[in-house]
């Protein structure tokens, strides 16, 4: 007796379609107990009989449920999708993100702006102790140089302040001040700095005599800024004196607890300071936050004619540089009007 066939096409009279035969059911479980798919040997005998004739126990043409294209795109796929990268984990990707973060905040404690942080009351009440300001570093790599009426820190000039004491004995405390200062994220311990307003700067006049008012080029200032209860010239008259060049005279705002130019005049510069050792304008409080504000230039030192004084010397300096210029090109149009007659 035959093999028993339900479905199969054995002949060409015989239906197709009614499902697999005994032995192609026994070769799929066959296959799935070797770890193989129920359809890879029933794909070898399609390629085997797709000349219509089959192969031993294999399909026709027309039975064929699977191809070797559709079998290695799908056997890519898996590859392909198993070869992926796997994105970093966030704690791989932390250590990158800190050291960008800390090249930034160098670069720009370097060349944008710093914070600093106010030490004493010499500037009071524009400045209390504990503020942190934000300093223009900018604009002085561009040739700009403080202006009257601006709040600057600038480096301690020679003298100005004692030897400071070190904030604290604690070396992990010291070492992390020392880290965020390096970047700017806290004013370091070492350097010598001061923060005063700019009253005069190169060229100008300035004086104060017995209660004041300060006189800079003969313009009286008002000064609503000044710590309430205190006069213009504090407990320390002077003047007049003739800023030099590229120096600035400096005072604070508590101009009776300010060791400023006026307590500075018997060392070199006379108590002016170098524009060379300003490290930039204080533009804004930052922190806290309920001290918000910024530092805008008083309208005191826009009023006319206060310029006069300085805006004299490069005028004349042009006009002594003009003469000679002049005479000279004269001498040499007589010279060539002779030679032509």
């Amino acid at each position: 007796m035959g093999d028993l066939v339900v479905g199969a096409r054995s002949g060409p009279g015989e239906p197709e379609g009614q499902g697999p035969s005994v032995g192609a059911v026994e070769e799929e479980a066959t296959a799935v107990n070797l770890g193989k798919s129920p359809d890879e040997d029933g794909m070898r005998r399609f390629e085997q009989g797709s000349d219509g004739t089959g192969g031993s126990g294999g399909a026709g043409a027309s039975g064929g449920r699977w191809s070797w294209g559709r079998r290695e795109q799908e056997s890519g796929a898996r590859a392909g999708g198993s070869e992926r990268k796997k994105p970093r984990s966030f704690w791989k990707e932390l250590p990158i993100l800190i050291g960008i973060a800390l090249v930034l905040a160098l670069i720009i404690k370097t060349f944008l702006v710093q914070a600093f942080s106010i030490p004493s009351q010499s500037m009071q009440n524009t400045l209390q102790v504990g503020d942190r300001v934000l300093v223009d570093k900018l604009t002085p790599w561009f040739g700009s140089k403080p202006s009257r009426g601006e709040v600057v820190v600038f480096h301690d000039p020679g003298g100005w302040l004692e030897e400071n004491p070190p904030t604290t004995t604690n070396p992990v405390a010291s070492g992390i001040q020392k880290v965020l200062s390096f970047i700017g994220l806290m004013p370091s311990a070492e350097e010598k700095d001061l923060i005063k307003r700019v009253i005069a700067v190169g060229g100008d006049t300035v004086e104060c005599k017995g209660t004041g008012p300060v006189v800079v080029n003969g313009k009286a200032l008002d000064e609503p800024y000044i710590f309430p209860g205190n006069t213009p010239c504090g407990d320390k008259p002077f003047g007049p004196i003739k800023v030099p060049p590229n120096r600035i005279w400096v005072m604070g705002d508590h101009r009776q607890d300010s060791l400023d130019s006026r307590y500075h005049q018997m060392l070199p510069g006379g108590g002016t300071v170098s524009v060379n050792q300003v490290v930039g304008r204080a533009i804004v409080v930052a922190w806290p936050v309920t001290r918000w504000s910024t530092l805008p230039i008083p309208s005191t030192f826009n009023q006319p004619g206060i310029n006069s004084a300085a805006g004299a010397v490069p005028a004349a300096a042009g006009l002594a540089g003009a003469v000679p210029l002049v005479l000279l090109r004269r001498r040499r149009l007589i010279k060539k009007q002779r030679k032509d007659c």
